[in-house]
This record gives C-alpha cells, sequence and structure tokens, in this order.
C-alpha cells in the first residue's frame, strides 16, 4: 500500500500506547489515499471517513481520561482543541456523505496538517506532566484499543 502519510520518529510523542493510536489513526488516513488513487467505490472512502470519526472520538477519550486521572492543568484547553478537531472530521465525513466534498488531494492535504499539528503541537506538551505522575513510556500488555484497532 502507498502511504501518503508515513510514520516518522518526529511525530513520536514517546508513550507506546498514544503513538500506537496515532499509527492507526495515520494508518486509517493512508487508507483514505489508497482509497482515492485506486479509484474505490465512493462507499469505501465513506466506510473509511466514519472509521476516521470513530477513532478520533475513541483516542481522544483516551487522552482525556489521562489528563483527568493525573490532573492536567491544561485538560480544558486540550479538550476544546479536540472538540474542535471532532467538529472538523464529522463536518467532512457529513459532507462527503451528502455529496458537497469529494475525496482529492486537497481533503488529504488537509487530513495530514490536521493529525500532524495536533501531534507536535499540541499533544507533544503534555507528554512530560503525563510521565512525571507516572505514565509509563512503556505497556505490559496491548490496550483494549490496541486489541480492537491493531493494525
Amino acid at each position: 500500500m502507498t502511504e501518503y502519510f508515513p510514520w516518522s520518529a518526529d511525530i513520536s510523542v514517546g508513550i507506546e500506547e498514544i503513538d500506537a493510536q496515532h499509527k492507526v489513526l495515520i494508518h486509517i488516513i493512508n487508507g483514505i489515499y489508497q482509497a482515492i488513487v485506486t479509484q474505490a467505490p465512493r462507499q469505501t472512502t465513506g466506510a473509511l471517513l466514519e472509521e476516521l470519526v470513530q477513532y478520533t472520538h475513541v483516542h481522544f477519550a483516551v487522552e482525556e481520561s489521562l489528563f483527568r486521572i493525573t490532573d492536567y492543568p491544561a485538560y480544558e484547553g486540550h479538550k476544546a482543541i479536540h472538540d474542535q478537531l471532532k467538529h472538523q472530521v464529522e463536518d467532512i465525513r457529513a459532507k462527503f456523505q451528502r455529496g458537497e466534498i469529494v475525496a482529492d488531494l486537497a481533503l488529504m492535504d488537509f487530513l495530514k496538517q490536521w493529525l500532524e499539528h495536533h501531534i507536535k503541537g499540541e499533544d507533544k506538551t503534555y507528554v512530560p506532566h503525563l510521565l512525571q505522575a507516572g505514565l509509563a513510556k512503556k505497556w505490559a500488555k496491548t490496550s483494549w484499543i490496541g486489541k480492537i484497532w491493531g493494525k
């Protein structure tokens, strides 16, 4: 499969579970790209956009749970950013379903920038707090999310 958005060390936050979840998001985005370049049926792209919406909700819920458990001082601000990003990806899905937008390279650029900017610009800021609060960089077992979406 051609990767539009390859995983790279510069987008790693250094916490294995969070990186694994980010890799799933990247995998879904790459799946959308693959659907575009192979001219897959519209329903295939729609299903991938639905998966992106659903997994975005799950991933953000995990992060926000970690923030609450560790009393992250920037929780409210980070959650507001999550809410905005969820709205954006839900809006893309809805517009695609209504036929108002097509899956094209402009959409791919947006999705890549959306995730890359969030990881590098927002997610990396919470890592020192989570580690100081005792979150392990490497978890002994794969989380339930990893078992369900493990790709």
